[in-house]
């Protein structure tokens, strides 16, 4: 007996109606609320002020070493940061609700957030350089622009955009707060852990969730671009599917009647007997080779029986290769009858009989 858990995992027939976040007043506020942290923290890591100093001080402090009883756990909680695994994961997911709700939304708005953390956080690590905490080579230095790629943290990057897209995409409020507070969870502790694991300053997870918290606040300004992607991709899957449909052909009426077809009398053109063909015969059965006589005519070419051998005098080239063999009429002993007439060529009306003792 089905139950309702399983009946909601069934595709809906109708695509539902779905409320697409808007840039409201509150959602602005926090964007620049955070652009305002970013710009801080960024600021703060260049001019090596105090954060730097908290930097250092958690580093040599060791987290790693001090509880050492969490590492082993902590190295595989560390991976729901990493792009790939949790990429496939979240799209996987998607998949299956843009199957069910007959739209690309999810997946769109999956490869969107993807692409813009991509970009930023990207273009920020390459133009900072920044070196690791393994990697520091002084004491109390930001080490900035000595070729490194930590600053701001990726893993806390994409922890934030990967589950919080999930948040982002829920249909319902009490789904909605229930997924936030989890991304939150992941978020904070896929940071925590590359600070334990001696990975990544401080600093570097802080503004890691800065930059995955703008992208999300940045996504309903790239809603309409969504919507005319999803109609192109949408338009062009239609227009194949018409291109496969197989053309209908015109029915034909069965057991209609067909047109007769009756052999004609054509005179030879070397003044010989007249033959009959049937109408419609190819030209190379018309310009087969010799005549064949009627009773030699009517037995068919044995599979065996070659040119020149006895019973296929008859027979021609043409006949053996299954091709219209031409029938000559016996020799009359009465010379031909005036009133003779043959019906011209390509008529379909039967010639007149001959006359009996003519």
């Amino acid at each position: 007996m089905r139950t309702d858990i399983f009946a909601r995992l069934d595709r809906e027939p109708e695509p539902p109606k779905i409320e697409i976040p808007r840039m409201s007043r509150t959602r602005l506020a926090l964007f620049g609320g955070t652009s305002a942290f970013y710009v801080a923290i960024v600021v703060a890591v260049l001019i090596s002020s105090w954060l730097v100093i908290v930097d250092w001080k958690v580093m040599l402090f060791r987290p790693y070493q001090q509880w050492p009883e969490l590492h082993a756990f902590l190295d595989y909680f560390v991976v729901l940061g990493q792009r790939g695994p949790t990429a496939v994961m979240v799209a996987a997911w998607l998949g299956w609700r843009s199957w069910r709700q007959h739209t690309l939304r999810p997946l769109l708005v999956l490869g969107a957030s993807l692409l813009l953390l991509n970009a930023t956080v990207g273009a920020v690590k390459l133009g900072l350089g920044r070196l690791g905490p393994h990697y520091a080579t002084q004491i109390g230095s930001a080490e900035l622009f000595a070729g490194g790629d930590i600053f701001p943290s990726g893993h806390t990057a994409n922890a934030v955009v990967t589950w919080g897209i999930l948040a982002y995409l829920a249909t319902t409020p009490r789904a909605r707060r229930y997924l936030s507070a989890l991304s939150a969870v992941v978020a904070l502790g896929v940071g925590l852990t590359t600070v334990y694991l001696g990975t990544h300053w401080l600093s570097d997870v802080l503004l890691g969730w800065a930059a995955g918290l703008l992208i999300l606040l940045a996504l309903p300004w790239c809603e309409p671009l969504i919507a005319r992607v999803e109609d192109t991709v949408l338009s062009l899957r239609n227009q194949l599917r018409t291109r496969r449909l197989p053309v209908p052909s015109l029915p034909v009426a069965s057991g209609g009647p067909r047109p007769a077809v009756y052999p004609q009398r054509i005179p030879a053109e070397d003044g010989g007997e007249p033959v009959r063909r049937p109408v419609g015969a190819t030209s190379a059965a018309r310009s087969a080779g010799t005549r064949s006589t009627v009773g030699s005519a009517a037995l068919p070419a044995g599979p065996k029986q070659q040119a020149g051998a006895p019973g296929t005098s008859g027979v021609t080239a043409a006949a053996r290769h299954g091709q219209a063999r031409t029938h000559a009429v016996g020799r009359s002993p009465h010379p031909p009858h005036a009133s003779w007439t043959t019906a011209p060529a390509g008529s379909r009306r039967p010639p007149r009989s001959r006359p009996v003792g003519g």
